[in-house]
């Protein structure tokens, strides 16, 4: 049987890899973007000098041949599901027995008009770093066109060449549709500080080309005008399934799929980015679009395609990001807004770069989610409080078990725990346990 995966990102490659493992089935991975898998958060690390772009590669070149993984480099131009054939766009095609659809996302466009000129692009593929290298050349100031985590790496990474950038940012305040309003105004300072010209409230209009052809400026909705000469979509990103519009696979904003990851035609499966669940997961969104997901959607079609009948559940939601120098950490469902019946307690340094935010039920207090800026915390742990379904006091009172920074970095459980008897009138008392041996005794190894 002869498996062909589209799109080499962690998605397609865990697919690969799993489907090798369980069986000798003939695996080719199709890709235009690169010969060989690599680690796209790592991109911004090559722009920045950190890393060589072979260094985002985690296999050797010969890991393919050794495990039999075939890898084409093409773009897909078409799907015939009909005749289960691949047409790529340099003529040639390719047939199947069992496709993985696997093509990630694109960025966002939303009809600006310039939004195609030379300069102006997102930040996604190795050819948009390609891009950034050659249209960041020289340039006296870029513009970045929305928040959320892309834009500010990219506005990072650009910095980090001393290139001078403003960012325009819809919301109010940093992200905030997506973080509450204590952690939205924490990064929103953060991004003040490192010297960007942050412009809330503000969005593009157009983007004007020069004599050259290229940007020159672009012009806000309010009517200002800003010399650049890049500009940086991050306004969010879709799936990229524009080629199947032909096809008879069924799509919404991405290719529609159930648990399984089958999509309406028989013998094809979609995973990652590009996927969309008709019916998600409780507590899960219907398109999941980062790294941990799209492993675990790798892993569910290539059990499915070699007969191990298995559904996606990818458990509690978690996701962890960095916004320049502070890290950040998700786990569980921390809204923008409370929803009906929830409550929350927010906690924040005096120093204003470091902050927990926990929320719970207010009938029972089970512990819901929590948001954490500047504390790193131990995956397992919080995982397991969602899992147990605990509540407020035996979270906060075994705060200390949960952290995971190094051994001289400084802690806060008690000024934490602290703050939350006197907002709460409550009496608790940290478990004096701390450490990978306290972690491990919660989560019953050892004593």
């Amino acid at each position: 049987m002869h498996v062909c995966i589209i799109g080499n990102g962690i998605s397609g490659i865990t697919a690969a890899r799993y489907i090798r493992k369980m069986s000798d089935h003939e695996i080719t991975v199709v890709s235009g973007e690169s010969d060989y898998f690599f680690s796209r958060t790592a991109l911004m690390y090559v722009y920045m000098g950190h890393m060589r772009f072979k260094d985002t590669q985690p296999y050797e070149n010969w890991f393919w041949e050794k495990n039999r993984i075939q890898l084409k480099k093409e773009w897909v131009k078409e799907v015939d599901t009909d005749n289960k054939t691949l047409n790529f766009q340099s003529g040639e095609s390719l047939s199947y027995d069992k496709l993985i659809i696997a093509s990630g996302s694109v960025s966002n466009k939303f009809g600006w008009p310039g939004q195609d000129l030379p300069g102006v692009h997102g930040m996604y593929s190795k050819q948009d770093l390609e891009e950034l290298e050659e249209h960041s050349a020289n340039i006296k100031r870029a513009v970045i066109v929305g928040g959320g985590l892309i834009g500010i790496e990219l506005a990072e990474m650009l910095h980090s060449r001393h290139i001078p950038v403003t960012l325009l940012v819809r919301e109010k305040s940093y992200w905030d549709n997506v973080l509450p309003a204590g952690e939205s105004a924490l990064v929103t300072r953060h991004i003040y500080e490192h010297g960007f010209d942050l412009r809330l409230s503000e969005e593009l209009k157009e983007i004007i080309a020069g004599a050259d052809g290229r940007v020159s400026k672009i012009i806000t909705k309010g009517g200002e005008e800003i010399e650049c000469q890049f500009v940086g979509l991050t306004a969010g990103v879709s799936p990229n399934v524009a080629f199947l519009k032909e096809s008879k696979i069924e799509l919404k904003r991405g290719v529609l799929v159930n648990l399984f990851q089958e999509t309406n035609v028989e013998d094809v499966y979609a995973i990652g980015d590009c996927a969309q669940f008709r019916e998600p997961v409780e507590g899960r969104r219907p398109i999941e679009q980062v790294w941990y997901t799209g492993k675990m959607q790798g892993q569910v079609a290539a059990k499915n395609i070699c007969g191990q009948r298995t559904a996606y559940d990818p458990g509690h939601w978690f996701n962890s990001a960095k916004f320049l120098d502070i890290e950040y950490q998700t786990y569980g469902m921390v809204m923008p807004k409370l929803r009906e019946g929830e409550q929350s307690f927010y906690w924040e340094h005096q120093e204003g770069k470091i902050c927990m935010h926990f929320v719970y039920r207010e009938d029972d207090r089970r512990f819901v989610g929590v948001n954490t800026f500047g504390i790193r915390l131990r995956h397992e742990i919080f995982d397991r409080f969602l899992r147990d379904q605990r509540n407020m006091d035996y979270v906060l009172e075994n705060l200390k078990a949960a952290n995971f920074d190094p051994e001289f970095y400084s802690k806060y459980e008690e000024e934490i725990v602290k703050s939350y008897n006197e907002q709460t009138g409550s009496n608790l008392k940290l478990k004096n346990k701390t450490g990978l041996k306290a972690a491990l005794a919660l989560l019953g190894f050892g004593k």
